[in-house]
């Protein structure tokens, strides 16, 4: 049997994808107009995110979701979705269109609110669970939400703000612990508090989901990213958005199947919704928001077609947060689709991730690359069986190419994976697995076929790219990204919506090349963002926090190197004439404004104003090589006192 390393394509990938994208086969593509813009399609990509949760039916009785000792079936899952659809029409008067969010950690009422929402046509807003109640009020008011679905803890966050928001109609509470759920106390948010039993009510054996009508250019999420300016805001995705997520990731598998497989990929039923494929991580640093990366995983190809009952399905330790794109549309939606099993964790904790892996034969996992080396660096690995392990995908922020290195050798039958995506295009823009990226580790894979990218100069003024710019492998500008997947723009922003998106291109705020092969390669950020293991971190909103306090006169945030986590939050202050501030009470001031992870962990005083340019545009790059390699800044990341010019 020939050995991994000696595997090579049999295919060119513009051979594998002109077989597979022919008329006729199951990824046969199509221009269709969307927003006035001509746009290439997947003719066979199920129309709703409704056709893909009724596709999961013929699961039946194979368990879905895994939590700690709770086990529930792909049947009593859509049994619950379909009845707690109903019941938020009939109790809270949800119809199509309303906003309904969800603020809770990864728990099975995550997955059955979101389904449950989208069955009654509602967009579902997540909610970043680690932000403050602040933050997850000003998310509530700013979509208009009429129902939240949290857990305790969102709950009593919430709650600390003290105001009922104006547009909430109820707050449904469950519980993390799992205790029985007691009747749900008054915390002033909305006018009408219940438990999550109480809203399910009795789960009907017969449950059907409710008649409404979803189409493909209908609402379907708002996922909220971080502003380059403050606040953050809503990428509006479609259900043509995430659905063609699904056949993105359905395709990549295909492709890698032909290419380094025996044969043809195995066959699969993509016509009728169906996500056959082996998803693999998607980095990605969202142009405005948060990353969209982690890993993706999703079913295995060799299990399509298998009948059901027979198959051995893929089994998906659930590390990255449902509340990012990744999560839910490269995680939950295709395993959803294609029987997939999910491993839920409370946490991540890399000792209780390997005792998962074994006790589950857990078949996929991943995240950001900091928690595959913390899973590789656990003194738990050498005792613990990995043996079930076939994929190791993330992404979210640079991963070295070392890591494809430690996969290979810690995973013998496992395949490292990466890639590119953000909230903005629905998650997957660029992948490449296995083989194909051990051959070009430095890059983050070639976009998908119904996905076209271009790099332009930073200065363009264009809407859409010029074929008299600038090309080539070693030209270097922003990367922009067109096709179905670009979400339609952000919430009630009519402004940066324009900025960002024109006639259907995305402007990422990322700087690349693109080879002769076309596999793209990121070299830069043109977005004032730290990427803090697969967390966005946009300056301004640290910078306008730290602004607050009385004592900074000037500050700068810029992203220090991390061995872990890629990048930490740094800050370096001037500050008031006569004042004094330690680190640590700067980092407090942060923490009490903002999520826990934004806040600085690296702290430089400067005696003399910050570095700016004639016009007065601070100067972050030589900032950051003069703190980072010496210079006039003083202090560390350390508390200590500093004081201000006098």
């Amino acid at each position: 049997m020939t050995s991994r390393e000696e595997v090579r394509a049999t295919l060119s990938r513009a051979e594998a994808t002109a077989r597979l994208t022919a008329i006729g086969e199951r990824f046969e593509m199509a221009e269709v107009e969307i927003r006035g813009v001509p746009t290439r399609t997947w003719v066979h990509a199920p129309a709703s995110l409704r056709a893909v949760l009724e596709r999961s039916l013929r699961y039946g009785d194979d368990v879905f979701l895994v939590y700690e000792d709770e086990r529930i079936t792909f049947g009593e899952h859509f049994r619950q979705a379909a009845t707690l659809a109903r019941r938020l029409g009939e109790r809270f008067g949800i119809g199509k269109g309303d906003r309904v969010a969800i603020a809770m950690r990864n728990l099975p009422e995550w997955v059955v609110a979101f389904w449950a929402a989208t069955l009654a046509g509602a967009v579902v807003v997540p909610l970043n669970a680690w932000w403050t109640g602040d933050e997850l009020r000003f998310a509530l008011e700013d979509s208009g939400s009429v129902v939240v679905v949290a857990d305790e803890e969102r709950a009593d966050r919430l709650g600390g703000g003290g105001t009922a928001l104006p547009d909430l109609r109820a707050m449904v509470v469950t519980s993390e612990h799992r205790h029985p759920e007691p009747a749900a106390p008054t915390r002033g948010v909305a006018p009408e508090e219940v438990s999550f039993a109480d809203a399910l009510g009795e789960v009907d054996p017969h449950a059907e989901a409710p008649e409404i009508v979803l189409e493909p250019e209908d609402d379907a999420t708002i996922f909220y990213t971080s502003g380059t300016t403050g606040r953050p805001k809503g990428a509006v995705g479609t259900h043509r958005n995430i659905c063609t997520n699904l056949m993105n990731l359905t395709f990549v598998n295909a492709l890698n199947a032909l290419r380094f497989g025996s044969g043809d990929p195995p066959p699969a039923t993509a016509r009728d919704g169906g996500a056959e494929g082996d998803t693999a991580g998607v980095a990605a640093s969202g142009p405005a928001g948060d990353t969209a990366g982690g890993a993706a995983s999703g079913p295995a190809g060799d299990t399509a077609g298998e009948p059901v009952g027979t198959r051995q399905p893929n089994i998906s330790l659930l590390s990255v947060p449902l509340f990012h794109a990744t999560g839910c549309h490269s995680v939950l939606v295709p395993n959803t689709a294609s029987g997939g099993r999910l491993v839920m964790m409370h946490h991540f904790d890399p000792e209780r991730a390997l005792e998962l892996i074994e006790r589950e034969r857990v078949t996929t996992f991943g995240g950001v690359p900091t928690m595959v080396m913390r899973v590789l660096d656990s003194p738990d690995f050498a005792r613990r069986d990995v043996s079930s392990v076939r994929s190791v995908s993330y992404g979210g922020a640079p991963a070295p190419p070392e890591l494809v290195r430690r996969i290979r050798s810690h995973f013998p039958a496992g395949r490292p994976g990466n890639g590119y995506g953000l909230t903005e295009t629905s998650s997957v823009t660029c992948m490449l697995s296995g083989e194909d990226y051990v051959a070009h580790p430095d890059t983050v894979g070639a976009p998908v076929p119904v996905a076209d990218v271009a790099v332009v100069p930073e200065d363009f003024e264009g809407e859409e790219p010029d074929p008299s710019l600038p090309s080539g492998p070693e030209v270097t500008g922003e990367l922009w990204i067109k096709g179905p997947q670009v979400v339609r723009g952000y919430w009630r922003r009519p402004d940066e919506t324009a900025r960002t998106f024109t006639r259907g291109w995305l402007h990422t705020g990322d700087i690349a090349r693109i080879d002769h092969e076309g596999y793209v390669s990121i070299v830069d950020r043109a977005k004032d963002v730290v990427i803090r293991g697969g967390e966005n971190v946009y300056s301004a909103e640290v910078e306008d926090a730290l602004y607050e306090h009385p004592a900074v006169a000037e500050c700068a945030v810029i992203g220090v190197p991390h061995p872990v986590l890629g990048e930490e939050v740094g800050v370096v202050v001037v500050l008031r004439p006569g004042h004094k501030v330690t680190a640590e009470e700067l980092t407090l001031h942060v923490r009490d404004r903002l999520a826990a992870f934004k806040a600085p962990t690296r702290v430089w005083f400067r005696g003399a104003g910050l570095p700016r340019n004639p016009a007065g545009k601070l100067l972050k790059r030589p900032l950051r090589q003069e703190v980072l390699g010496g210079g006039p800044a003083t202090g560390a990341g350390e508390p200590q006192p500093a004081q201000g010019p006098a």
